[in-house]
């Protein structure tokens, strides 16, 4: 059973230093909703008062309509019912995958049968039943990721955090473990609290985005939502490797121009917008060059149908349909 969650009026400070700032998060049930942020934007520490591992100074988390932390109450992490996924995986190395996925079981007061139920339907579900008797050592860091999936699967929590998942993983792995993972537990039907630093990992796996910059909720959407309208310079910049040109440097106002790498388009003679910019790097994608412009003061990337000199000055404008202003 799926449950829903909600922060409200999370505050925590470390160190002398707020690092969660009267936050407030809901979290629908069998809904995934990322945390994206840079280092030091609150994400884990917001991950780890949910999980019950540290607790907030001020505010109140309900877990399925049950107050785990505020108004005096406090649920301890172990009685939560929440499954977690580290960068680690945190695995028994002298068990067997099989004994890994019911070890936990077995303090749960639950009959053998539907221990034994439980285990083999995460093993069938995780693709692990050939891997069964295996250690983690004979396992790759693909198939040990598996295994902690399923032994949250089946603990069958009300929420499942995940802590920079695919860290761990190279990159040839982590795009085909991150579909496998998200097919596991939309299977399920969990609800999902992930924790990234990488915005396209969060832009697929996401049903919303929360991206967080000191302790707060810079913006949180949908993807999509995100991606075409940021609610703010911050977020343009973070997501998406959006540049955001101050509009004071073309003597028009306060705010920021949004500049996608993907919107430039060559200048001409009777457009309305015409951004000019020296070339200051250039790179090879495969289908364009992916140029950086200063203009002023300002880097600007945007990708072009054929290679320019570093040195050069490029002229560029965008559609009319793509131009979004900002603030702050």
């Amino acid at each position: 059973m799926t449950a829903e969650l909600f922060c409200h009026g999370l505050t925590k400070h470390l160190g002398g230093r707020p690092v969660l700032q009267a936050l407030t998060l809901d979290v629908k049930a069998g809904e995934v909703v990322s945390l994206l942020g840079a280092s030091g934007s609150g994400k884990t520490t917001l991950l780890r008062c949910i999980a019950g591992l540290m607790n907030p100074d001020l505010g109140t988390i309900t877990l399925d309509g049950k107050t785990v932390f505020g108004n005096q109450h406090f649920i301890p992490a172990e009685k939560r019912r929440i499954g977690m996924v580290f960068q680690d995986y945190a695995l028994w190395p002298h068990m067997t995958v099989a004994n890994n996925l019911s070890f936990a079981l077995k303090s749960q007061q639950l009959t053998g049968a539907e221990i034994h139920s439980r285990v083999e339907h995460a093993l069938e579900l995780a693709r692990l039943v050939p891997l069964r008797n295996r250690h983690p050592a004979e396992l790759s860091g693909g198939q040990q990721q598996r295994v902690a999936i399923a032994r949250c699967i089946a603990a069958r929590p009300s929420l499942m955090l995940f802590d920079e998942p695919l860290s761990n993983l190279d990159a040839a792995l982590r795009e085909d473990m991150r579909t496998e993972m998200m097919d596991l537990v939309r299977h399920e039907g969990l609800t999902v609290v992930y924790v990234t630093h990488d915005q396209s990992e969060a832009m697929a796996v996401s049903d919303r985005i929360a991206v967080m910059r000191d302790g707060i909720l810079a913006q949180f959407a949908s993807p999509q939502e995100v991606y075409d309208r940021p609610a703010n310079a911050f977020v343009a910049g973070f997501i998406g490797g959006f540049s955001a040109l101050p509009l004071a440097a073309f003597a028009t106002g306060e705010g920021f121009l949004v500049v996608r790498p993907e919107d430039a388009c060559p200048a001409e003679s009777h457009s309305d917008m015409v951004l000019t910019g020296r070339v200051m790097a250039r790179a090879f994608q495969g289908r364009c060059w992916r140029l950086t412009l200063e203009i002023g003061n300002t880097r600007v990337k945007i990708d072009w149908p054929i290679d320019v000199a570093v040195g050069e000055a490029l002229a560029f404008s965008l559609p009319p349909d793509r131009r979004l202003i900002v603030n702050h």
